[in-house]
């Protein structure tokens, strides 16, 4: 079983995200579950709803898991844990409580009737694994009777008999004292882990999605810089767990790259439905969406294809420069017939108003886009067409 282990605070960021994405590849691969745990125990104030914000998440990447609970349902099991090590003379209650250091005192001397004193006066203590050859004395009892990270997780882990943790780069130096504490509890099942180098300076998911990106373009790109030699670079989840290869990750980080999620956004938005695209600006109609792609060539998200969307179909300024040849125009669209192609509507526009081909352009692109610059006309009036009166008005 494979899991992925996110903290609820804070907004979720991209290197977290990455975690989450190879560990449910890999799972696909070996056909195994996959488990969500939530590590709520040793986080000093709890931001509440965080966690099903990161379960919102995981469901919008479509990273479906098999199991999921919080770490805080399981104190009882990580007390029991700690009290049968104690018993095991493989822990000792100490009242040395600085975490950062070893025991300074002769707390591992200590009987079961110091023990007894300890509890009875109220004072503090914590309890911590014995040291041996290979590692030094560390809590895994704080003094809130809360485990420490290492403790927790090796437990958990060990509970739900996960072989293969897939984590960041930056919990490496945790592994000795998670491989210790399984060992002392009689955990004998072979386990591998892989460290992950992330992306540096990652955005959180939550900004890019009020970005206009959406998921399909942030997990090809997230793949993407974990597997950078793939011979196809625009792809989505199922294609990924065809062909990915933990052996492939590189082992140096790599800077967040803005433009390439860029590409990759414009790439999927293309990919969409047109029907299904057009319902992000409020419609259901393929022709809108048709009209949303042609603007692809100079935008990259939703947000800046929907403000081209709006400028097209509000309500337009007859005022500034071109306002007299706009009403002109505006009057003549309401007058004209159905016309099916660009060159017929403007022949028609020019014919009647008695203006030129330059003298009509910028004033016709102002008031069927809301700017003087932009797609051409001949591609947009296509997809438009069947709008005209409302957008001429």
């Amino acid at each position: 079983m494979l899991r992925y282990a996110p903290s609820p605070v804070g907004d979720m960021h991209l290197d977290n995200l990455q975690i989450a994405i190879v560990n449910y590849l890999v799972s696909q691969q070996r056909n195994d579950k996959f488990l969500v745990r939530i590590e709520d125990v040793n986080i000093d104030k709890i931001e509440e709803g965080k966690d099903t914000e990161i379960m919102m998440i995981l469901e919008k990447f479509a990273l479906k898991h098999d199991s999921v609970f919080h770490q805080s349902e399981h104190l009882n099991l990580y007390q029991t844990l700690a009290l049968r090590l104690l018993k095991e003379k493989k822990a000792f209650v100490c009242q040395c409580q600085d975490e950062t250091k070893t025991c300074s005192t002769n707390c591992e001397e200590l009987s079961e009737e110091d023990y007894t004193k300890i509890k009875e006066s109220g004072k503090p203590f914590v309890v911590r694994i014995k040291k041996d050859e290979n590692i030094d004395d560390f809590v895994i009892l704080r003094v809130n009777g809360k485990p420490s990270y290492n403790f927790a997780c090796a437990s958990d882990d060990m509970m739900s008999d996960i072989d293969l943790i897939i984590r960041d780069k930056k919990y490496l130096n945790e592994t000795n004292k998670q491989k210790h504490i399984k060992k002392l509890l009689g955990y004998k099942k072979e386990e591998n882990y892989v460290h992950i180098t992330t992306i540096k300076e990652s955005p959180s998911v939550k900004s890019l999605f009020e970005q206009g990106f959406i998921p399909d373009s942030i997990l090809n790109y997230l793949i993407l810089v974990l597997n950078p030699n793939t011979t196809k670079e625009i792809f989505r989840l199922p294609d990924a767990i065809e062909w990915f290869e933990l052996k492939n990750i590189p082992t140096t980080a790599k800077h967040f790259d803005f433009e390439k999620l860029q590409y990759l956004n414009r790439e999927h938005l293309k990919l969409i439905d047109d029907k299904l695209l057009s319902t992000l600006f409020g419609f259901a109609d393929a022709n809108i969406g048709k009209l949303a792609k042609v603007y692809l060539k100079e935008c990259s998200t939703i947000n800046e294809l929907e403000k081209k969307i709006q400028a097209i179909f509000k309500p337009k300024d007859f005022s500034g420069k071109f306002a007299e040849q706009m009403k002109i125009l505006s009057d003549l669209i309401f007058e004209a017939p159905i016309l099916d192609s660009f060159d017929e509507f403007q022949n028609y526009l020019i014919t009647k108003s008695g203006l030129s081909e330059d003298e009509i352009s910028k004033p016709l692109e102002k008031l069927l886009t809301g700017t003087a610059h932009g797609a051409k006309l001949s591609e947009i009036y296509p997809y438009i067409k069947s709008y005209i009166l409302e957008v001429a008005s």
